[in-house]
Order: C-alpha cells, then structure tokens, then sequence
C-alpha cells in the first residue's frame, strides 16, 4: 500500500484550503483596513468637537474623552492621550497646529466620518428599532458601531429611511460627504437665544449622561418647542419653560444646546 496524504495533504485538501481563502477573500470589507476602536473613539470625539466649533487641546480633548463609557478603555491621561495622538499623527490622521490645537487631516475626516455615519446610525437603529430608551443610546451605540461592516451599514440606513440626524439632532453624514458640518442655517445656540419668541430644540448634547437624563426628563429634546422666560447672564443661567414646566439650565449647558425660531 502506498502513502496516504495525511490531514491538509493531498488534492482534497487543497481545494479545501483554496476555497477557505477564496471565501475569506470574497467577505473581506472593500476599502482601508479598520483602524482600532481606540483610534475610531479619538476620531469621533474629535468630529463632535469640531461640529461644536473646537479644533481642542490635549486637555480639552482628553477632558472630553472622560465623558465615553469605561468599556472602551480610550485612556483619559493626557500621557496616555498625547500618545495616541502622536500615533495617529503618524499614521496621516491628525495634524497638530503650531498653537497646540489638533485638527483631522483629509484622511482623518474621511476616517471620522465614517465612525460618525457609524455611531448615528446605530443610535438611530436602537432607538427606532429596538426601542432603547434616549437616555441610554449613546453609550450602547459605543459598543454597536465598532461591529457595523461597511457591507451591513448602508442596509441599516435603508431600513431607517436615510434619516438626516441621529435622535440627538446631530446630523448623520452620506458616505461622499467631504467636510463636516458645524450648524445649520437659521439655528443658534439657546444662549443666545432671546426673550418673546417660541424656539425648536434642533441639538442637544449627547455625550453626558447626566445631563441627558435631566434634559429627557424635562423634554428638552430635539423637535420640541421651548420659550425663553430669562436670559439671566448676571446668575449664568437662562431660564426655559416647556409645557408650563419651568427649565433652568447653565449657560454652559445653553450653549451646547441648539434652536431655531419656531414657524
């Protein structure tokens, strides 16, 4: 009796290990390879910050990142945090300014904008969908979009209807999309807003969940109408009232909060 091909010998299993390869090849994601979830995390809080109008500092970025949930291990120090930077420095995504301030390159905001189109959606499929409560959403988008393939992402948006905004009022970008958008036109931020006239809430603030928990129980959420009763500087307050329900909130947290006149 001649030799038998032992196990992964031999033409059978050739053909097997043939076509494992051509299947790999066949379900691998098209595009870039995907950057780590610590990475996706830096260029996510960098999008949000620059939409509000903040190109940060180390010590704003890092206080920033103190806001994402533990689970994502995105390290808050600034050591840790100046070293991601320098990381991705390298890798193309991020340019440091002279003043200290950094700011995404081209291919970071192409990167970023596909980790926002990401977390949006899977805000808006949770809350939609699966009925998560508003409060809750964010965080657990932090852990559902690092597993949205590029394949399965625009069948999410699909079966969402293309929505234009995630349930927080932020806008949710198109895959040609080629800048980021810092507000829309004809809104303001609540702290400038004035006195008389009935206001929509078009953006709040997602990222804090203590803050988002008093805002959904006051409803001060997107499409709501609000009416400004005082824009008290003086106490760093400007007072609100919904539904008879009288709102005071910080001018800090009025300016991260976004209206526009009511029809």
């Amino acid at each position: 009796m001649g030799n038998r091909p032992g196990k992964g010998e031999g033409p059978f299993w050739a053909l097997c290990d043939n076509t494992r390869m051509t299947t790999r090849a066949r379900i691998r994601p098209p595009g870039p390879p995907r950057i780590s979830h610590t990475a996706e995390n830096y260029l996510l809080s960098l999008a949000i910050l620059q939409e509000d109008g903040l190109k940060p500092l180390m010590s704003e970025l890092a206080s920033y990142l103190r806001r994402i949930p533990e689970g994502e291990e995105v390290g808050t120090t600034l050591a840790s945090g100046s070293g991601m930077v320098q990381r991705m420095v390298k890798e193309g995504l991020l340019e440091v300014t002279k003043n200290k301030r950094i700011d995404l390159t081209p291919a970071g905001f192409s990167r970023a904008r596909d980790v926002v189109r990401r977390h949006r959606l899977a805000e808006r499929l949770l809350v939609d969908m699966l009925g998560v409560p508003l409060e809750l959403a964010e965080a657990e988008a932090h852990s559902l979009e690092h597993g949205i393939s590029p394949d399965l992402l625009p069948r999410i948006e699909e079966r969402l209807g293309h929505p234009d905004t995630c349930p927080y009022g932020r806008p949710i970008y198109k895959a040609n999309d080629t800048s980021l958008r810092t507000f829309d036109p004809g809104t303001l931020r609540l702290s400038e807003a004035k006195k008389g006239p009935a206001y929509v809430v078009t953006r709040i603030p997602d990222e804090d969940f203590p803050l988002l928990s008093f805002l959904v129980k006051s409803s001060v959420l997107p499409g709501e109408r609000v009416a400004v009763e005082e824009v008290a500087a003086y106490r760093g307050v400007v007072d609100i009232s919904r539904n008879g329900q009288q709102v005071s909130l910080g001018m800090d947290v009025a300016a991260r909060i976004w209206v526009r006149e009511a029809a």
